[in-house]
């Protein structure tokens, strides 16, 4: 019996495409990709597609899934990913792999031949349910007698429609989210690419992922991320996390009213950031230049501390 959790993990490590050149942005495309890393990693990215069905609306929107720099720096770091330079990779494949380029037309014929059926026996099944409640039968054997009668003065012929072919199946079109298979995997750069941030946001972030925390962009609440003790699915947030530098001067009016904003949407306004210790110069200006590698890892005189401030008063 093969196991659900084996069944839904993807080849790793996973392609992230960065589809920018100025502004880089990070996306998945495969929903098994997506699924997993919200499962096991607690990575959420950001829905920005929107569903064929319901073409109008932006509430619920679909693939592909956005990632934050934070998630996908510590996605490659960990081995799980790797950046794929969309516009040079697409360029390359298409000049490279014609012949698989007609297997993968092949591949998606089927699947939509697959999906006919599928559809055709549930609308066939369907029709089947219906006659069996209006309870249609046949002509009764009484009526047939009377009116096959040789004798009868009026007697024609009963003509029998001839029974109809049923219509050949028309293979639906699908458009798939992914090119690979039947395309082999985007090939990975050496040395591996890595997102730009802002080395107190990533410690903070690895922080608190390393605590098990899920976190979410914070740009609603006018924070750096919305903190959720699981899934947001389940839970609502319980922090609104802004991260900063150790020796960082923040103003009063900054600390007020992110307290107050806090309090006021029942969260509590956390600020963190990497604790300077007794270290020289040197060592203060190559951490200063340098992200830190995990949330765990500390070193001498280093580690990640948090603040929680909340308006008292309301």
């Amino acid at each position: 019996m093969t196991d659900p959790e084996e069944d839904l993990r993807p080849e790793v490590p996973l392609p992230i495409f960065q589809i920018s050149q100025k502004v880089k942005r990070y996306q998945l495309y495969d929903i098994k990709a997506v699924t997993w890393l919200r499962r096991t990693h607690n990575i959420l990215g950001v829905l920005i597609g929107g569903l064929p069905q319901s073409p109008q609306q932006n509430v619920f929107l679909g693939l592909p899934l956005e990632l934050q720099p934070e998630e996908v720096r510590y996605l490659v770091e960990t081995g799980i990913a790797y950046i794929v330079d969309d516009l040079k990779n697409h360029e390359s494949a298409l000049r490279s792999v014609p012949r698989q380029l007609e297997k993968h037309k092949e591949i998606l014929r089927k699947e939509g031949m697959a999906a006919a059926r599928a559809f055709e026996k549930q609308k066939q099944q369907k029709t089947k349910e219906v006659l069996q409640r209006l309870s249609v039968r046949q002509p009764t054997p009484d009526v047939e007698i009377a009116t096959n009668g040789d004798d009868s003065l009026f007697h024609t012929p009963l003509s029998r429609k001839p029974i109809r072919k049923a219509p050949d199946l028309v293979p639906y079109f699908s458009t798939p989210t992914t090119s690979y298979p039947p395309f082999p995997a985007p090939p990975q750069h050496s040395p591996p690419l890595l997102p730009d941030v802002s080395c107190s946001s990533y410690a903070l972030f690895n922080h608190l992922h390393s605590k098990g925390y899920f976190l979410s962009p914070g740009l609603r609440f006018g924070c750096q991320f919305s903190v959720y003790p699981g899934d947001p699915l389940r839970f609502h947030s319980h922090f609104l996390a802004t991260s900063a530098d150790w020796d960082e001067e923040l103003e009063l009016l900054d600390v007020v009213g992110g307290g107050r904003l806090g309090t006021g949407v029942k969260k509590g306004w956390l600020i963190g950031g990497v604790e300077k210790g007794p270290l020289n110069e040197d060592a203060k200006h190559e951490s200063d230049t340098e992200c830190m590698e995990s949330g765990e890892k500390e070193t001498a005189g280093e580690k990640v501390r948090t603040f929680c401030i909340e308006w008292g008063g309301m």
